[in-house]
């Protein structure tokens, strides 16, 4: 089965289609976005040898729970996982391969920055097996860049595209629009400046206020101020027609690919697959002995690594999810795609019918008002519901 093929299908559902992925966090960037409400933490030195070896075991406690299964994808999240050393990455994916099968077309990505020194990192990581880069880009201009904490220039972000279009097999990158002072006419010009730079993929997000963040005291404060909600769903709007046009439509909110280029991992979560999370606060959804068990491992570094160290992993939450749980995460997840939430997978997971499992009244009324769509495949928002994702979700799971 080719990539395009396994990932149509993916996103078509299916019993053995929502795949079975491996999330490893790497915890640590050199300073903290202020934007960002991720487990990230700044540390003056890591003790390079004692990760690798407790990630190593981390992941082979998962593994003996999970044995037999073939892994879709594996992910290197973060933090700045581009800040491992690359002998470390290739540690993990031939542990990996050593406890699972690995699928002959795996996906193995791995977040970076696109500073210079990041990027020189590129090969090595190559050489370890990664073959999807995901790059923090976040904007292609200096003071925006400045204003949203990062460490990279424009230029340093152009280089480093360039350096991942040639070292890996797929690269994408991420901008954040709706930023202070950013209208319709900068958006549109900064994304066909992204257009001419991406391949096959793009993740674009409107930057939002997250609680505990340095951007949540300064918005507090009114030394920040967003776009307001009228301006931000136009900038969604060019968002998704001027990507649209170029071939790269929305597979998900916030997601953009062409056919086939869509990132299976995350296609994993929102499908509702099985996967394994290791390293600090990393969460997994499991299904053994037919019960799914959600996982959270601990979220303080230090903690994470001394339980690890102690007792062969550091989960700290391990529970089993029932089925109206189940009803919820899987429209959460679901209802971001394009393609919805598939109606086998919903039945498989819930042991419930859509119409039976929701109020049938709501669905209805949702559906006359143009935001959503029930039929034999099961149910999906409209455009016009998955730009008010969040009511709609709000109205079905009250």
């Amino acid at each position: 089965m080719t990539a395009a093929v396994a990932v149509e299908s993916l996103l078509r559902g299916g019993t053995e289609d929502a795949g079975f992925g491996l999330y490893v966090h790497w915890p640590f960037c050199l300073s903290k976005c202020p934007y960002c409400d991720f487990n990230s933490h700044v540390r003056e030195a890591v003790d390079q040898p004692r990760w690798r070896d407790a990630l190593l075991r981390e992941l082979d406690h998962y593994a003996s729970e999970t044995a037999g299964r073939r892994v879709a994808s594996i992910f290197f999240g973060g933090g700045t996982p581009s800040l491992m050393p690359p002998d470390t990455v290739a540690a993990v994916i031939d542990r990996a391969a050593a406890r699972w099968r690995l699928a002959p077309d795996v996906e193995i990505t791995l977040e970076a920055n696109p500073t210079s020194v990041e990027a020189e990192r590129f090969a090595g990581f190559r050489g370890a097996g990664v073959n999807r880069v995901s790059l923090g880009v976040q904007a292609l201009n200096d003071p925006d860049l400045r204003a949203l904490g990062r460490g990279h220039s424009a230029a340093e972000a152009r280089t480093a595209l360039a350096l991942a279009r040639r070292q890996f097999d797929c690269f994408t990158f991420d901008l954040i629009y709706a930023r202070p002072g950013q209208d319709a006419r900068a958006w549109r010009a900064e994304l066909r400046q992204a257009l001419d730079l991406a391949a096959d993929h793009l993740s674009l997000y409107q930057l939002t206020i997250e609680p505990n963040t340095v951007f949540a005291g300064a918005h507090r404060r009114g030394e920040l101020v967003l776009p307001g909600e009228e301006d931000a769903a136009t900038l969604y709007e060019e968002t998704q027609n001027l990507l649209e046009a170029a071939g790269l439509p929305a597979y998900e909110i916030s997601n953009h690919a062409r056919p086939g280029a869509e990132c299976r991992h995350n296609l994993t979560y929102w499908r509702y697959g099985d996967y394994v999370g290791i390293g600090p606060g990393a969460h997994g959804r499991l299904t053994l002995d037919g019960a799914k068990i959600a996982t959270r491992q601990h979220r303080a570094p230090e903690a994470w690594l001394a339980a690890v160290e102690a007792a062969g992993h550091a989960t700290r939450q391990r529970t089993p999810v029932p089925p109206a749980e189940r009803i919820d995460e899987m429209l959460m997840m679901g209802l971001r795609l394009t393609q919805g939430v598939d109606r086998a997978r919903f039945r498989e997971e819930t042991g419930s019918e859509i119409e039976t499992a929701l109020d049938r009244d709501g669905l209805r009324r949702l559906s006359e008002a143009g935001f959503l769509v029930l039929d034999d495949h099961g149910l999906r928002a409209t455009a016009a519901g998955r730009q008010r994702l969040d009511a709609l979700l709000g109205a079905l799971l009250a």
